[in-house]
């Protein structure tokens, strides 16, 4: 048995970018997620690390994102791994590790 599940909370980094692909919405954006600065017990000091992730919403959920999110929204995502790679111009192999959005909950909206 084998588990591919990635649970999120974080604060979107930029604006929600849609594509079609055979005719279907395909939204894409950053998501950061942070661990705050925290002391360890014997004194050192560990400054606070923000993770991004890329996000990649189809259909009704990419219709959705188009729609409700934007940058600087507080997100909750559920989804999937995925790791794709390609090669650029300059034929060097490129990788991508991204979050398959399974459900999603906008929990605050952006305030700008």
């Amino acid at each position: 048995m084998s588990v591919n599940k990635v649970i999120l909370v974080g604060n979107v980094g930029r604006k929600p970018e849609i594509r079609y692909v055979e005719s279907r919405p395909v939204a894409t954006f950053s998501l950061a997620t942070n661990e705050p600065a925290r002391t360890t017990s014997d004194g050192r000091q560990i400054p606070e690390r923000t993770e991004w992730h890329e996000i990649v919403m189809w259909d009704a959920a990419a219709e959705t994102a188009e729609r409700y999110i934007d940058k600087g929204t507080k997100l909750y995502v559920e989804g999937k791994l995925r790791t794709r790679q390609w090669q650029d111009r300059n034929a060097i192999t490129r990788r991508v590790t991204e979050i398959y959005v399974e459900s999603f909950d906008i929990l605050a909206r952006s305030q700008s």
